[in-house]
């Protein structure tokens, strides 16, 4: 009879999270349509895409709570749908929406949520204060949790996860509903784990969010990968360096792009295509400075312009025709 894995850490050679041919059904919709990835332990891994491309439904697999309908997966070189405690003891997770207890303090959110884990008390009271600083929440300790802000809140869950010292930190879009100034916040906090050696894997569908965290991402659409590879490889792979992005009307946005296509083709401005966008134009190229003399030289007069480098909202338009935020 073969013996029940180790509760050890898995060697290093082994990688956090492998999935092949990764499926999951509901009846006849496909949520999560045979995929297939790898993530090294250390690494911070990506899942970009909108609402609804199975981002979390793999989460969920992987944090042994949903069973996969067909393929394999391996989580720390063990199959969560045959050792979820297993697992689940190696992960730390941050769900979408917050599920902390609003009746208990800060500190106690921490030390209760260890117990889970079967800790001591003795070795939780000082691992929430660590945490607690981590988290820059120290000041916040005593306070309860329905008097925090969005993003100590935020902060708090994830400093609550790491309590059992996860080798993987499973992260479900992990700054919505958060302000520019909490989001950074929790962007540093993130950077330090990932220089500690832990292992991110997120979902998001803000493409800043993952070009800031992740070293690699995979882009997903209804289920399927369309793209694999680090934020600035996608971008050079599948876009121009810069995006010239031109407003003349909603009414007018189409007929302006038949008449400067040909213009810009014919100026060295190192021109790939323009996107027609029900509010907007967008004009890659590899010089847009120049692209935009190109309009103004052919006596188009938009209502606004940008200039911008192109970015992951760029290379999913791209393959998909669409929009992150569709």
């Amino acid at each position: 009879m073969d013996s029940a894995p180790s509760s050890a850490s898995a060697p290093d050679d082994v990688p956090a999270v492998r999935a092949t041919r990764l499926t999951k059904s509901y009846g006849n919709f496909t949520a999560v349509d045979g995929i297939d990835f790898t993530v090294p332990r250390g690494e911070a891994f990506g899942l970009l895409g909108p609402n609804g491309a199975g981002k979390s439904t793999t989460m969920r697999m992987i944090a042994a709570v949903s069973a996969r309908t067909e393929g394999d997966l391996e989580v720390a070189g063990l199959d969560p749908q045959h050792h979820g405690p297993l697992v689940r003891a190696r992960l730390g997770v941050i769900p979408q929406q917050d599920n902390l207890d609003e009746e208990l303090t800060v500190r106690e959110n921490i030390i209760m949520y260890g117990r889970y884990f079967g800790l001591p008390r003795r070795h939780l009271f000082a691992k929430a204060d660590e945490l607690l600083e981590f988290a820059q929440l120290t000041s916040r300790a005593r306070s309860r949790v329905e008097d925090l802000s969005g993003g100590m809140k935020r902060r708090l869950t994830i400093a609550r996860a790491l309590v059992n010292d996860p080798d993987i930190l499973l992260l479900d879009e992990p700054t919505t509903g958060l302000d520019p100034q909490a989001r950074h916040i929790l962007w540093d906090r993130l950077f330090r784990l990932r220089e500690r050696g832990t292992t991110l894997v997120l979902t998001t569908h803000h493409m800043d969010e993952a070009e800031q965290l992740c070293n690699r991402l995979i882009v997903v659409d209804h289920g399927r990968i369309m793209a694999e590879g680090s934020p600035a490889g996608l971008i050079r792979e599948h876009s121009t360096r810069e995006v010239l992005e031109l407003r003349f009307g909603t009414d007018r946005n189409a007929e302006q792009a038949e008449e400067l296509e040909a213009r810009l083709r014919r100026d060295d401005v190192g021109f790939d295509r323009i996107e027609v966008l029900p509010d907007r134009l967008l004009v890659y190229a590899e010089r847009a400075e120049a692209a935009l003399e190109t309009v103004h030289a052919a006596d188009r007069r938009p209502v606004t312009s940008l200039v911008r480098r192109s970015s992951l909202e760029d290379v999913f338009l791209r393959l998909t025709g669409r929009s992150l935020i569709d």
